[in-house]
């Protein structure tokens, strides 16, 4: 569920109508923060795989991109922000603010990808 002020806004949002704005600012220009819902994250804890271990590990001697490990980070890092932005639109949010990624470790070929931000409401200022 959207907020009216920004349900169709296409000029905002740059996307389809409905969609939720994610921003790394603390603001967005043109409009003002109406309701701040908190606290709103996205993750996803992904595993190498040992086919691409081998083949990186050959990458390793002649150099060039992992492209496998490139495709699963940015699989990663999409999932995560669609969690977020599913938690947002739960709690009534038209975008998310402040928007941050932060990776760490969980154990040995296992990283975890988490994304987080402010979800709030917006509205166009007058």
């Amino acid at each position: 569920m959207v907020h009216p002020a920004i349900a169709g806004s296409a000029a905002l949002t740059g996307k389809p109508q409905g969609e939720l704005l994610v921003v790394t600012t603390d603001d967005v220009p043109g409009f003002r923060v109406v309701r701040v819902l908190g606290l709103v994250r996205g993750n996803t804890v992904r595993v190498r795989n040992i086919g691409v271990d081998i083949f990186a590990a050959f990458r390793n001697l002649v150099g060039g991109e992992i492209s496998d490990y490139t495709k699963m980070l940015a699989e990663s890092r999409e999932q995560s922000l669609d969690r977020m932005r599913a938690e947002a639109l739960q709690r009534g949010a038209n975008a998310i603010l402040a928007a941050r990624f932060t990776t760490s470790t969980v154990m040995q070929g296992a990283a975890e990808i988490l994304v987080y931000g402010t979800a709030v409401v917006v509205e166009p200022a007058q």
